[in-house]
């Protein structure tokens, strides 16, 4: 077999498909560094089978695939396929009715690899096979890599073995010996299983045997069984008849008793139907005449309501009438006064006009007299025009509150008139009852209905106190009760702790730390009430629930005055930071 072509596509640099012609004679391939010239080595040893991540000079498989540059972008997939010339009919039997042979390896990111021999899926190992039998692969020596003369040079003699059986074509020979090995041994170990399996079965019939001997046991018993069964259902069978005739002879009797009872419930409901038709009639008078009362009540009710308020307020404006009479006639007794003074300032003014021949000094006087006087007559002028507006305004007011007089007085005679038709409707539908009972038994029944609804009043006044008295009451218990409650909560803390402390272990793979605690006396319910159930715990590690000891170094002192509970518990090592970190203070 012969290397004619290798395709790359996607694969580390190779990017693009790109086809790699190896003619016959010497192919060299000239390039700078960096251009690529190894990666077709590595495409070539990938195709062959290569699985290590770091012969192919990479951290992961996955990265042959091309992974982007600057201009392009990374791609999914890598693909290698090599054409071989298989015209010599050298290669494989399952592959040698073909003169060209295309071996391809294709991945895909984070999806594994696939192989391929002329479009056909194959395993890895068949792969491999294909050109170990070539004395080729993907780690043959015959593939000359950087370093590999110096390599050959020092090989041990087990690895120049291997050389040498490559070079001379019985590479693949081995290969398959080792799987014809491998699947013996496979074999071997399946006929060792066979014979433990044969073994099992053996014991399994066995077992078997048993099992079919008690089958049959268990059929003759079952037979046996459905006899008795089979007699026991006929004997109650012929129970059931003589009870059934019974019942039968009882149900007649029963019959004849059901028809007389029914004859009496007929005639019951006949007389029961009666009276249902002559209630309604009855019942639909005595709701007439019940709201038909009501209505009057409400009536009487409302107009004295109204009587009441309209005598309140005629009262009213009568007060306010004679308080704005009083008004008036004070603003009159003021102006009265003004003019009695201005009369008396007029006076004054002609006696100063006939003393005007006398001296400077008289007149200086006269002159003050006269400025008072006519201060005076301004401040009177004035008093004059606001009692004529008060006079004004007492009598608009006079007026309205007498034109509110007038329609009290018309609501008072439509309200009086209104009363007076209501009494007569009373009077008309007391004239409508036939005798006097009637009367009598509608006044009878509001009498009753008064007393049960002040009855009831009284009893809701009655609940009313004594549910303000239990309020009272239990507000005055509620105390006393939780105190009662604390304390006996306190108590029941305390006799756990005490049961805890001084019961021995019932049993159980791990011991309680309790065990291994002493305490001072007194100090007992302090000891529970700060663990609790946690004294149930053990210090052995292996225990579902146990103390670990841990380092207490950044943990805060407790305040002044209080005291660590340690001082008064001998316990573990393992409670001592828990202790620590517990304080005791005295009882308030």
């Amino acid at each position: 077999m012969k290397f004619t072509k290798l395709h790359l596509a996607g694969f580390k640099t190779f990017v693009e498909a790109t086809d790699f012609l190896i003619e016959p004679g010497l192919t060299g391939i000239v390039g700078p560094n960096g251009c690529g010239k190894s990666n077709l080595i590595d495409a070539m040893r990938w195709v062959m089978g290569e699985n290590s991540s770091k012969t192919m000079r990479g951290a992961d498989m996955d990265d042959v695939i091309f992974s982007g540059s600057n201009q392009r972008p990374s791609r999914n997939m890598a693909e290698v396929r090599l054409v071989l010339d298989n015209s010599d009919r050298t290669a494989p039997a399952v592959f040698n009715d073909a003169e060209l042979l295309e071996i391809s390896r294709r991945i895909e990111r984070d999806e594994g690899s696939t192989y391929r021999v002329n479009g056909r899926e194959v395993r890895a190992r068949d792969v491999q096979l294909l050109f170990a039998d070539a004395a080729s692969g993907a780690r043959s020596a015959a593939i000359v890599r950087q370093g590999t003369i110096g390599e050959i040079i020092a090989v041990k003699p087990q690895a120049r073995r291997r050389i040498l059986e490559e070079a001379a074509g019985v590479a693949g020979l081995h290969s398959r010996r080792h799987e014809a090995e491998l699947r013996l041994k496979a074999a071997e170990d399946n006929l060792l299983r066979l014979e433990d399996v044969l073994k099992q079965i053996e014991t399994q019939m066995d077992a078997l045997k048993r099992q079919a001997r008690q089958a049959v046991r268990y059929r003759g018993l079952a037979a046996e069984i459905r006899r008795h069964t089979a007699l026991h259902a006929l004997v109650n069978h012929r129970e059931a008849g003589a009870a059934l005739a019974a019942a039968e002879h009882k149900l007649e009797a029963d019959l004849v008793v059901l028809a007389d009872e029914t004859g009496r419930q007929a005639e019951m409901a006949r007389l029961q139907a009666v009276a249902a038709y002559e209630l309604p009639p009855l019942r639909d008078a005595e709701q007439a005449a019940a709201a038909d009362l009501q209505k009057l009540v409400l009536a009487r009710e409302t107009l004295d309501g109204e009587e009441k308020r309209a005598r309140s307020r005629i009262a009213e404006l009568e007060r306010r009438l004679a308080q704005m009479n009083a008004d008036l006639a004070r603003e009159q007794s003021l102006i009265e006064d003004a003019a009695s003074v201005l009369g008396r300032l007029d006076a004054e003014a002609a006696e100063l006009g006939d003393m005007s021949a006398e001296d400077g000094e008289a007149e200086k006087r006269a002159r003050e007299n006269l400025s008072l006087a006519e201060a005076t007559l301004a401040a009177s002028d004035k008093a004059l025009g606001e009692a004529q507006t008060a006079f004004s305004t007492a009598e608009a007011q006079r007026a309205t509150l007498a034109q509110g007089l007038r329609n009290e007085a018309e609501r008072l005679a439509r309200l009086e008139a209104e009363l007076e038709g209501v009494r007569s409707n009373l009077a008309r539908l007391r004239s409508e009852f036939d005798t006097a009972d009637n009367e009598a038994d509608l006044r009878q029944v509001l009498e009753a209905a008064l007393a049960a609804a002040k009855a009831a009043e009284e009893n809701m006044v009655a609940a009313e106190a004594a549910h303000a008295g239990a309020r009272e009451t239990e507000s005055r218990v509620r105390g006393p009760l939780q105190a009662a409650e604390r304390e006996a909560q306190r108590r029941e803390t305390e006799a756990k702790t005490l049961s805890n402390l001084l019961s021995a272990p019932t049993g159980g793979s791990w011991t309680p730390i309790v065990e291994e605690i002493s305490v001072a006396k007194g100090y007992e319910a302090a000891l529970g009430a700060a663990l609790g159930d946690d004294l149930d715990a053990a210090t052995d590690a292996g225990a579902p629930a146990h103390w670990a000891l841990t380092s207490g170094e950044a943990d805060p002192a407790l305040p002044d005055g209080v005291e660590p509970l340690a001082k008064y518990v001998t316990a573990p090592e393992t409670l001592a930071r828990r202790l620590a970190q517990i304080g005791v203070v005295a009882k308030a």
